[in-house]
């Protein structure tokens, strides 16, 4: 049995490599190949392409790279057709996942879709287009289910992959000692993102914000945590260009989480994984004025950050577009400092939250899904023969 993995980002890789190690646990003889990241490939997934060559954000940026980002379609195209595998397992990414389930379609490939688009967000038509390309669903959080049953996909939630892997990666003293960081120290986490463009729209504020929280709270450390795949010199300079102190990490950032007061943190995959670490955050979300124009005639929420959306209620600080300023940052943070009333209001939130993510074990039932779809094609591809 052949399966083919397609994840386009950091945050899909990582779930992929999750996927592909539960299925090759539950099915050995199972062949993966795909496209997506390091993370996959060493968790036994043959590689057709890396996402990392065309990790682009916004809309003016993705319609500059619109030419490769079709000869990698066709590339995986090729592949498909050479390779005749049993299912189509699209992980996120949906605006070229879907491109490619098309022609996995007209191949006669069935798909599978893993944390399908964001269609109880924006865009709700998306469902019932979804439904009538993919053979089956299942997402990673509960609210995304009633767009898409009403739209008549199979769909599911089995839990969320988080809950089994943010857990510190070392016991706490070790980490202090790792990161210099006292027993009755402050900390602050700085979070801007992995891509590029969200590095250089929102780190710059982040640092003048620092320099503000010291002014109020001098005790205070800061520390980065370099994501997978970022431009550490680019952090380098904008760090030195602001004239601030702050650590840049490697090793142990869930244990580093679990050490901070708060975080400021670029809105994603990350916000939530600091709530599973008890992190509080000012939760930032900045696109270029293009994107952002476009973006408020398709997407209708009320919240961007994960913990608020999965409780229903903004108990999280959010900043948008023009609000993110160094002001308004430091403004939010300063209240959920260790010791302050108002962080354990929001962390008592927080533990309600991540109780919506379900128990673990997520990605060894996503797989037996995986499996089963497959086995469904290989044994109708022998009746037919």
């Amino acid at each position: 049995m052949k399966i083919m993995l397609s994840a386009g980002e950091a945050s899909g890789d990582l779930h992929g490599a999750r996927i592909a190690r539960a299925l090759l646990a539950q099915a050995p003889e199972t062949v993966l190949v795909g496209f997506g990241g390091h993370e996959m490939e060493d968790a036994g997934v043959r590689l057709f392409a890396d996402y990392k060559s065309y990790n682009v954000m916004g809309v003016w940026e993705v319609l500059k790279n619109l030419g490769r980002i079709r000869k990698l379609l066709n590339r995986l195209t090729d592949a498909m057709r050479e390779e005749q595998p049993d299912l189509l397992v699209l992980i996120d990414y949906p605006d070229f996942n879907w491109r490619l389930a098309k022609r996995a379609k007209s191949l006669g490939i069935p798909v599978f879709s893993y944390i399908p688009p964001s269609a109880w967000a924006w865009r709700k038509g998306r469902a019932k287009s979804c439904a009538a390309i993919a053979d089956e669903f299942v997402a990673i959080f509960p609210h995304e289910l009633p767009v898409y049953e009403a739209a008549g996909a199979k769909i599911s939630f089995v839990g969320n992959p988080l809950v089994d892997t943010v857990k510190a990666e070392i016991p706490e003293r070790e980490a202090r000692r790792m990161f210099g960081f006292e027993e009755g120290d402050h900390g602050v986490l700085l979070l801007p993102g992995s891509r590029r463009q969200e590095i250089e729209m929102l780190l710059p504020d982040m640092l003048q914000a620092t320099k503000k929280l010291l002014v109020e709270r001098p005790e205070t450390k800061f520390y980065l945590p370099v994501a997978d795949g970022v431009d550490e010199g680019l952090l380098r300079s904008l760090i030195d260009d602001a004239g601030v102190h702050v650590m840049l990490t490697h090793e142990a950032r869930y244990a580093l989480m679990g050490l901070m007061d708060a975080a400021i943190a670029t809105s994603g995959t990350v916000v939530m994984e600091a709530a599973l670490m008890g992190l509080p955050c000012v939760v930032l979300y900045r696109l270029s004025p293009l994107s952002y124009a476009i973006g408020k005639l398709l997407v209708h929420i009320e919240r961007f950050s994960l913990p608020n959306i999965l409780l229903g209620e903004t108990f999280q600080p959010e900043l948008l577009q023009e609000q993110v300023t160094s002001e308004a940052i430091t403004r939010e943070v300063l209240p959920l400092y260790r010791g302050e009333e108002h962080r354990a209001w929001v962390c008592g939130k927080l533990r309600e939250a991540c109780r919506r993510l379900g128990p673990p074990g997520a990605s060894g039932r996503v797989a037996e899904k995986i499996l089963a779809a497959a086995r469904r094609h290989t044994i109708d591809k022998e009746n037919l023969s």
